[in-house]
């Protein structure tokens, strides 16, 4: 009796990129067209900063990289609607951010979020310039 083999293929999905200020030049380019293998915000983050050397412009590793000096306090019980904040190790740099489809990445499923072919992603990381 012949067993019949089911052979079953890894999802992959593609998205547009889209990437602002110093990932952009670190990039070359504003967008460009990227296929990986899962379907999440988190599966295509390994994959592309694996491939793009843009993982320290973007992802903060501890919470004063995600902060800025200066800004004020918060007292998140006296914060109309819901603060949300990524977990440790899934928060962006300050003033980096991640966008699904134009909206923060912390509004939706943060990394968990699901990715569908011809999603946009966006990769946020603006030049600040002082005077």
């Amino acid at each position: 009796m012949a067993q019949s083999q089911t052979t079953q293929r890894a999802v992959q999905t593609t998205v547009e990129v889209r990437a602002t200020g110093h990932v952009r030049d670190a990039l070359g380019e504003p967008k460009l067209s990227y296929t990986f293998e899962g379907d999440t915000l988190r599966e295509f983050a390994a994959a592309f900063f694996e491939d793009y050397d843009v993982r320290d412009l973007v992802i903060a590793e501890t919470e004063s990289e995600s902060t800025t000096r200066g800004w004020a306090p918060i007292d998140a019980d006296d914060v109309p609607g819901h603060l949300r904040k990524n977990p440790d190790g899934e928060q962006t740099r300050a003033y980096a951010r991640i966008l699904v489809n134009g909206q923060f990445n912390e509004n939706l499923a943060g990394f968990d979020t699901k990715l569908h072919d011809g999603d946009r992603v966006a990769l946020v990381n603006p030049f600040m310039f002082c005077l």
